[in-house]
């Protein structure tokens, strides 16, 4: 036997195209890369695709990795499975973030690389679980691809997909198509798209508003979330009690009106016209005490931060605010948007609640609801029942009329045990700040912001109050000082770094180093 006929075939040394895909849990990066191979081998190439999952549906990515080489009569080709740092020639990420990661991976270089990424975000784990604003900032990974990759294509794959009612894989491989770096047809994507049987016209749809897109305007500029717009206050509204809400704000400064507005939204939405109205009467007083020392010049500062920070603290998280944001029908919509549920399906949505026996003797008139906390053993037997996970289907009669129900408690709540406690320590805040003002109307500002800390419900809320009342209670040494505002700016921000307030303790001992 000669060696020719042992071995009939050689192996191809043609080098492959090498396409690398991010893309999270429900993003589609598996049909993408499905409908890659089944574009290359409608053009009569050989394609291979191989995926590494990530950990969880947003704390990694899957990488789906694809290699496609043209057929060379006589040759058999070998493809990889993996991605190999400065060998790949388009990177696909399916969020503005993963495309910053791929940079990181070394998938992308400004030798060989087209990197195709959508522009919207979805937070990631590691974002959202910071105490503060955790968001990473868009502009480092516009500096980056700007020098890492050979080319970019970039704008909101995401909206353009919902827009066309179909989903990012669709307008990712428009962008593909549009990019021209596959030496494909038009007609061999269209081939791909419609082979896969499953939601075919709207995924057609998307893919060429995709392609015309890419075509036509292939980045959009990227930056940061700017700050947020407040409501304008309006002539009217047609409801009495609303209307004499407006009559009010109007007599505070103008710089003051839009939080004004937006708390007493806020408010009315939360509880009823009377609470804003509560509101207002504090905020009177605030504004009185604001004017006394000087407020005029400094724009107002001090009302305008009370405007905003009290009404947060009066609008907190309890069960009945929970149970109505989890039955109303703007929600449900939402839901069915996000989702991209059509008219002839159903869904339902599970919610996970792990109650506490503090929500529930919290929700309890006070009196019913000391007896309880003030019985330890009795106290710990109804938790044993109480404090467990639970999986909810809001969707579901029962369900639904259980949460209902407790956010109709909606006109008890001001009789709540909760309610008590809320506002005993939201008053024992604003004495702080107004016995402040007189001798230091910065510091008394920054312990108004210093509410920040206070946020979330159950054991995030008890978190953010325990180091809340840390810092409050740092005000009085820094009365006085030339930075004592600046330290309490700085108290609140190390406060926000970390969970279990490690940045916050350094904090500390720094400034007693410094004024002890």
């Amino acid at each position: 036997m000669t060696r020719h006929e042992t071995f009939p075939l050689r192996l191809s040394t043609d080098k492959p195209i090498a396409i690398a895909i991010l893309a999270m849990g429900g993003q589609g990066g598996g049909v993408l890369a499905d409908w890659i191979v089944a574009a290359a081998e409608h053009s009569g190439w050989i394609a291979q695709s191989t995926s590494v999952p990530g950990v969880a549906q947003r704390t990694g990515a899957t990488i789906y990795y694809i290699e496609i080489l043209p057929v060379r009569e006589g040759a058999e080709a070998i493809l990889s499975l993996m991605p190999t740092p400065g060998d790949v020639d388009v990177v696909l990420a399916a969020e503005f973030m993963e495309a910053g990661r791929s940079i990181l991976r070394g998938l992308v270089t400004p030798e060989r690389t087209t990197l195709i990424t959508s522009t919207h975000r979805s937070f990631a784990v590691g974002e959202k679980e910071k105490p503060g604003d955790g968001i990473g900032d868009p502009l480092t990974v516009v500096e980056a691809a700007g020098i890492a990759a050979k080319r970019i294509i970039a704008f909101d794959m995401q909206s353009l997909a919902e827009t066309n009612g179909s989903v990012i894989s669709a307008t990712m491989f428009g962008a593909l198509a549009g990019a021209d770096v596959l030496p494909f047809d038009v007609s061999a994507y269209e081939a791909a798209i419609s082979a896969g049987g499953k939601g075919v016209a709207p995924s057609l749809k998307a893919f060429h508003a995709s392609y015309l897109r890419t075509r036509e305007e292939p980045r959009d500029p990227v930056v940061p979330d700017g700050a947020k717009v407040l409501p304008v206050l309006p002539a009217a509204t047609g409801h009495a009690a609303l209307d004499a809400l407006l009559v009010r704000i109007r007599a505070f400064p103008e710089s003051a009106h839009a939080m004004l507005f937006a708390g007493v939204k806020k408010l009315v939405d939360y509880q009823d016209p009377a609470y804003a109205n509560e509101y207002l009467d504090r905020m009177d007083e605030i504004l009185r005490n604001d004017i006394a020392h000087g407020g005029a010049a400094k724009d107002h500062a001090f009302t305008q931060s009370a405007a905003k920070y009290l009404a947060v603290s009066m609008a907190y998280d309890d069960v009945i605010r929970v149970a109505d944001l989890k039955t109303r029908a703007s929600r449900f919509d939402r839901v069915k948007k996000e989702v991209g549920v059509k008219d002839d399906q159903l869904i339902y949505t599970t919610e996970y609640m792990h109650p506490r026996m503090e929500e529930v003797t919290g929700t309890m008139p006070a009196s019913l609801g000391r007896f309880i906390e003030s019985r330890p053993a009795l106290f710990k037997a109804l938790d044993k029942v109480v404090n467990r996970g639970r999986r909810v289907k809001t969707g579901t009669i029962g369900w639904f009329l259980t949460l209902y129900v407790l956010a109709a408690m909606k006109g008890m709540r001001r009789r709540a045990l909760r309610h008590g406690r809320e506002m005993a320590h939201l008053q024992h805040w604003l004495d702080t700040a107004l016995t402040i003002l007189p001798r230091d109307y910065d510091l008394a500002v920054e312990v108004l912001n210093s509410r920040r800390l206070v946020k979330g419900y159950s054991d995030t809320h008890a978190r953010g109050q325990s180091k809340f009342d840390r810092v409050l209670a740092a005000a009085p040494m820094l009365i006085g000082k030339p930075d004592g505002a600046v330290w309490m700016q700085r108290l609140r921000q190390a406060a926000l770094l970390d969970e279990d307030g490690t940045a916050l303790d350094g904090a500390f001992k720094t400034i007693e180093s410094i004024y002890a």
